[in-house]
Formats: structure tokens, sequence, C-alpha cells
């Protein structure tokens, strides 16, 4: 059984003490691929030295997350093209619209996301969307750019069924994370009514740990509480949930 993390920060600072024996626990768990999104280009020196350390089991993608879109961000998105140019990435990500944190720059985020939809584009790629209170923004830029070579995840979904259904008709999966475990987290309550082809497996880590671990730090092993409770919710086996999510996944990532 392969189970993949499509979404997690293994560099984050949350597991400065720990990481190689954090990344071991998962991968003894069956946790073998770990997809990295990129927030800003302080990270992208730790995120290649992930690969470096972990080769065979480490993903990278590239890209500015829209929490990080600030008054560099034109640096900043030429950082994250001057990568692209340079290496192979598996995905532009994580990429989209965050209106939680800071609505002022609703404008230069919607600029970034645009332009990095087309980087993907160009490269190939698929996107790994970010979205926090900005669900019709985001439709809004996918619908002004759908087309068959925009594809992708839409991150951690924490959305309505409805809204499952139309980032599906954009050629995006659903990220599905520790949200699905929480009793708050209402995605449980439709899930299974989505054929699980549109569904990948995320953590989030260090984020959104899932129950029991909720409100503690989240870790790429704990995805195995995400797919206990979609083996659940579909009534199937963790071994086919696992295998059709990876399958799902290796569709996205091209690997």
């Amino acid at each position: 059984m392969i189970i993949t993390d499509t979404h997690t920060h293994l560099y984050s600072e949350a597991f400065d003490e720990d990481r190689s024996a954090m990344i071991q626990r998962a991968l003894d768990a069956n946790v073998s691929r770990f997809f990295i999104p990129a927030i800003d280009s302080t990270y992208t020196a730790s995120m290649l030295q992930l690969e470096k350390d972990f080769p065979e089991h480490i993903f990278l993608m590239m890209g500015l997350h829209p929490t990080h879109v600030k008054e560099n961000y034109k640096e900043e998105l030429a950082h994250v093209e001057d990568m692209l140019s340079q290496r192979k990435f598996y995905a532009v990500g994580e990429i989209g619209i965050d209106l939680y944190w800071d609505k002022t720059t609703l404008d230069i985020q919607i600029e970034a996301f645009r332009h990095q939809i087309h980087l993907a584009k160009k490269y190939k790629l698929p996107i790994v969307i970010h979205c926090r209170e900005a669900f019709d923004e985001i439709f809004e830029v996918l619908e002004q750019e759908k087309s068959d070579d925009l594809f992708g995840i839409f991150h951690c979904f924490t959305g309505t069924l409805e809204q499952a259904h139309q980032a599906i008709s954009y050629n995006m999966k659903l990220g599905i994370g520790g949200v699905v475990t929480f009793k708050n987290g209402k995605i449980d309550q439709f899930l299974n009514k989505i054929d699980l082809q549109h569904i990948v497996l995320e953590t989030d880590s260090p984020y959104l740990a899932p129950k029991p671990y909720r409100g503690k730090r989240n870790e790429s092993l704990y995805i195995n509480k995400v797919l206990e409770k979609l083996a659940e919710l579909y009534t199937i086996s963790v071994e086919d949930i696992a295998d059709i999510t990876t399958k799902n996944s290796k569709h996205v990532f091209g690997i």
C-alpha cells in the first residue's frame, strides 16, 4: 500500500527539531510520496535540501502563496519564473487567493494568481490552489482561464457540494485533509456523493491536524486518520482509498 500526501510543508520551522524522524515515521507507515508546496523565495533553499535528503520521496512545487503577495510580489514572481526555467517541478503551487488575513491585497493577489496560472500552462504543470474565504474570486479567475491545459488540485477543500462540483468542472481534484475529521468540518456530510476519482489526500502539515490530534502539530503520518475517515464515508477499505487516491495524484503530477 502506497499513501500519497499531496500537500505538506515538511520544511516548516515546526519540524526543525525532529524533521528526519518525523518523515521516517511516515515512511514506516507507507506514506512514501510527499508533495511540497512553495510559499515564497525564503523557503526555496530548505525545499531543495529536503529533496536532496529524501530524493525518492520528495516532489517539489514552485509558486508564491497568496498571503505572501506583498509589496515585493513582482520580485517574488520573477523568482518563481526563474526557478521553473532552471529545473523540474511537479506543480505551480500553492497559489490562489486568501481574503481571511488581508482583503486590501485582493487586486495583486488576483494578478499573481493569474500570472502563475499562465506559467503553469507554459510549463505544462498542474496548479495547486489555496482558497480561503475567496471561492467566488477564485472561480471567476478559473472561469476566465479555463482550458484543456489548466488542471490541478483545489488544496484543503472546505466548500459546499455545489462548490466541489464547480471546482471539479475546472479539471481540479479536491485535496482532502484533516478537516474531514472535524465535527464542524461539514464536508464529511456530502463527500461520499463525489466520485473518488476526484479526490486526493493531504495533511497540510504542520497545520490542520485531524482528530484526535486537532490543535496539535500535524505531520504526514496523521494522513492515516484522513484515510480511515474516507474509508468510513465511502464504505470501502483503507487499502482501496490509498490506491485510488495515489493513482489520482499520479494523474495530476505525472509521477
